[in-house]
């Protein structure tokens, strides 16, 4: 049993679409403009916000979900990821204490920071409000005794002016910083929430410029003292890997159109023995030397004329299934499975073939929530009967659904509400799922998917 002692805060708000990703990007970009090591971290199982938080602080951005992973595997993470950085910043998902149910803490970010012991600075849509801010204040710090709301940022305020007429209205938490509303600096945005933070679309400039906006109108010295003021956190010493233990390569589709991947995953796949090897559908023209494939989520959709387009690597992926390699997909990777994708201008392009169906997209979203994954047959996952838990989050549907030839061996029921359904598409050596898994809910499935990578690459020799 160790300890981790990182200074850490978690960034939390009122609610959705308040400013919690700008104020956290623009936090980690002033801190690490003045030479801080930065360990990144977002609450909940969203994609979208690690990458840019990747992006301001210069290193991966790690997810800590309560429902997901559970107290262990979180309090593992952080401090796995946090050790050695001279300060640790999560952002929240959602309201504070928004959670997976709406009576209890599960799921929540307010469970977090209870289990890290880190204090909350939280993010108040100020636009229209003054003496208002009072009163917010005082329900978030008496709401939950057990948790310390301990400073506020204002974000869209009229100007300084605006700014000190919030802190005239003495509210119980202590006013922070603020960010004055920009219109000209706002974050692109698509049908899936915050394009991907990749640097064609978002230069590093626009990190710079935020990062000088929180140093002008942040309280760096009080936010770090805050961060500094959390106690030593419990926990499990993390094992290494067993020094030159390689069991098998396991190719990781990994380009502008698949990026949607749980650093806790890969990192197990290789605690367990697996070497990760990055490829490229769409720029790729062979598959790397590998023993298994794994196909995380994205946006094939944007990239479908692209991947469609690159026969030789679809044709590379076909002989790898008829092959016996195993093959793992979800959601995006799902998608590019499938016949084809057939985007909203009605247009279709063919993908690798191996799930007979069609990837179809709609303005509107499909599902969204976390899932419990039960397995009703066999798979290179493991034998029936194991669990885990993952997350769902689509614009698109299979049309028509795959045939009845076509073997399901999920059972997903959805946290909230909804009847179950058999999901888990098994063709041969392919599995591939609409759920995105998140496997410290069960790290057996990812050792089982490495033990029949190894299988069969063992065969091969043989």
């Amino acid at each position: 049993m160790g300890s981790v002692s990182t200074p850490r805060i978690v960034i939390a708000a009122t609610g959705s679409g308040v400013g919690k990703t700008t104020v956290t990007i623009a936090l980690m970009a002033a801190l690490r403009a003045r030479g801080l090591m930065i360990a990144p971290f977002k609450c909940g199982p969203d994609y979208l916000d690690p990458g840019y938080h990747a992006r301001a602080a210069r290193t991966a951005s790690h997810n800590l979900d309560g429902w997901m992973m559970g107290r262990e595997g979180v309090v593992e993470t952080f401090a796995r990821a946090a050790c050695g950085a001279d300060i640790a910043i999560i952002e929240g998902m959602m309201g504070l204490f928004d959670a997976a149910a709406p009576n209890a803490d599960e799921g929540s970010s307010a469970e977090i920071a209870k289990w890290l012991g880190a204090p909350v600075i939280l993010v108040v849509d100020a636009s229209g409000i003054a003496r208002t801010i009072a009163a917010i204040a005082l329900g978030f710090a008496r709401f939950d005794p057990a948790l310390r709301v301990a400073a506020i940022i204002c974000n869209n305020v009229g100007g300084r002016g605006h700014l000190e007429l919030l802190r005239e209205a003495a509210p119980e938490i202590p006013i922070v910083g603020g960010l004055p509303r920009r219109a000209d600096a706002g974050f692109p945005e698509r049908h899936l929430g915050l394009v991907a933070a990749n640097h064609a679309g978002l230069p590093d400039a626009s990190f710079e410029a935020w990062g000088a906006l929180a140093a002008e109108w942040f309280d760096l010295k009080t936010i770090l003292e805050l961060a500094r003021s959390a106690p030593a956190v419990a926990c499990e010493s993390a094992s290494a890997p067993a020094a030159g233990l390689r069991r098998c390569r396991i190719g990781l589709a990994s380009d502008e159109a698949f990026h949607f991947y749980y650093v806790y995953n890969l990192a197990l796949l290789e605690k367990l023995g697996a070497e990760i090897v990055r490829f490229s559908p769409i720029h790729d023209r062979e598959l790397p030397a590998i023993d298994g494939l794994y196909f995380g989520g994205g946006y094939p959709e944007a990239g479908a004329r692209e991947l469609s387009g690159n026969q030789s690597m679809l044709e590379a992926i076909r002989r790898f299934a008829a092959a016996g390699g195993p093959i793992y997909a979800e959601c995006g990777g799902l998608m590019y499975l499938t016949d084809g994708i057939r985007l909203l201008d009605g247009a279709t392009f063919p993908m690798a073939g191996l799930i007979p169906s069609v990837a179809v997209m709609s303005e509107k979203l499909q599902a969204i929530g976390y899932a419990e994954i039960e397995t009703v047959a066999p798979s290179f996952l493991g034998p029936r009967g194991i669990r885990w838990r993952g997350h769902q989050f689509r614009y698109s549907t299979l049309e028509p659904a795959p045939p009845s030839t076509i073997e399901r061996v999920y059972r997903v029921a959805p946290r909230w509400g909804g009847a179950p359904f058999a999901e888990g598409f098994q063709r041969g050596s392919v599995i591939a799922s609409y759920v995105h898994a998140h496997w410290a809910s069960n790290p057996v499935v990812a050792e089982n998917f490495i033990a029949a990578c190894a299988a069969w690459s063992e065969s091969r020799q043989a």
